[in-house]
């Protein structure tokens, strides 16, 4: 096993880590595990944050992935509520062809040697059952299966709280958080995608989907008949919409795509939705109310982390349901700042890593 440690130099290089306290480049031949787990913040406590196992083009793409997934842990972890700094982790490879239980353990050590600075759990590419694999070697794994005592798949209270988002930001665009009537295109019908379409059906919304798989989307309609399928994502972007809710990949909200929007509202799962910086002002220039993915989206991280307690799916839920309040009040103060939810989010977040990271300045015994 090869371990390298990186840490913040200003950014130099092709990816920017500047701000993070420590990235490191796991590499071990034998099992073909190639992985960089990215530290952003332990200023609340111990980083919280997925695997992500996905095919990357390079090593480069990978960085860059795990530095802005990392970084928006933190952001996360803080509006949450949760004792918890920002990590993430990403294992380079086809999960359908490289995954095995050898390169799972052999993760699972490098995890184990950072000595708790960093917690994993399930992403993109990766489940309860593999968390349960990388646990036979580290300590520091939440997200585990209930089988093996742990929350079980974080999907569940991921989508439970992109709806409570959804139904804040009705809110505050149409003065209900009915959603009965509204039109919904849900991109991406995954383990979130699927989990929302299901409250939103419930909840009597028109369903447009869109998913890269079509075996997704043609079980989507053996489960809801009434959903309309979209050939792609172009497609669904072009449909008259009240609502989109991007569930997929991230970085699918950019220029064009603002610019062919018809709905009110951005409110979706996948992290790290904006293409880039500029693109909240944007969004706010069309009047469209964007809901911050890393804080409607943060139900997963509230449902991993309740299991380091001792999981009570009651008690995880209640937090999540909290994510109505918090989006109502980003939306208040971003009208009452003049700014965009994205920024009032982002203030509302620094400001609490900034009051309670002072605390840890208070000397303490022992």
């Amino acid at each position: 096993m090869t371990q390298v440690f990186a840490t913040s130099d200003n950014g130099s290089g092709s990816a920017d880590h500047s701000g993070h306290e420590q990235i490191v480049f796991c590499h071990d031949a034998p099992t073909g595990l190639r992985a960089i787990i990215a530290i952003h913040s332990t200023t609340l406590g111990p980083a919280l944050g997925g695997t992500r196992f996905y095919p990357y083009q390079s090593e480069s793409q990978a960085l860059a992935d795990a530095l802005n997934l990392s970084r928006a842990m933190s952001y996360k972890n803080a509006l949450a509520g949760l004792d918890h700094g920002g990590g993430k982790a990403v294992i380079i490879g086809d999960p359908a062809r490289q995954k095995s239980e050898a390169l799972l353990r052999a993760y699972g050590r490098f995890v184990e040697s950072l000595g708790g600075r960093y917690i994993t759990a399930c992403d993109v590419g990766t489940f309860s059952e593999d968390m349960d694999v990388v646990a036979r070697e580290c300590r520091h794994v939440t997200g585990r299966t209930a089988w093996d005592g742990g929350a079980g798949d974080s999907s569940v209270l991921t989508a439970f709280g992109v709806f409570q988002g959804m139904r804040a930001a009705a809110e505050h665009a149409w003065g209900s958080t009915s959603l009965e009537g509204r039109r919904v295109g849900v991109e991406g019908v995954g383990k979130v995608g699927t989990r929302l379409v299901d409250h939103l059906a419930e909840a009597g919304a028109e369903l447009v989907i869109c998913d890269v798989d079509p075996h997704a989307v043609e079980r989507i309609r053996a489960r809801h008949p009434g959903v309309t399928p979209a050939a792609d994502r172009r497609a669904l972007i072009a449909r008259e919409l009240d609502i989109l809710a991007p569930c997929a990949l991230g970085g699918t909200i950019d220029d064009d795509t603002v610019g062919a929007l018809t709905a009110r509202i951005v409110c979706g799962g996948a992290n790290n939705q904006l293409a880039h910086a500029g693109i909240e002002k944007m969004l706010a220039d069309r009047d469209i109310l964007y809901a911050p993915d890393y804080l409607v989206n943060s139900g997963g991280v509230i449902q991993v982390a309740d299991e380091l307690a001792g999981f009570c799916f009651d008690r995880a839920k209640a937090r999540a349901e909290k994510i109505f309040d918090t989006t109502r009040r980003i939306f208040a103060l971003a009208d009452e700042e003049g700014v965009p939810p994205a920024v009032a989010a982002d203030r509302l977040a620094e400001r609490r890593m900034s009051e309670i990271g002072r605390l840890r300045g208070i000397w303490l015994p022992g």
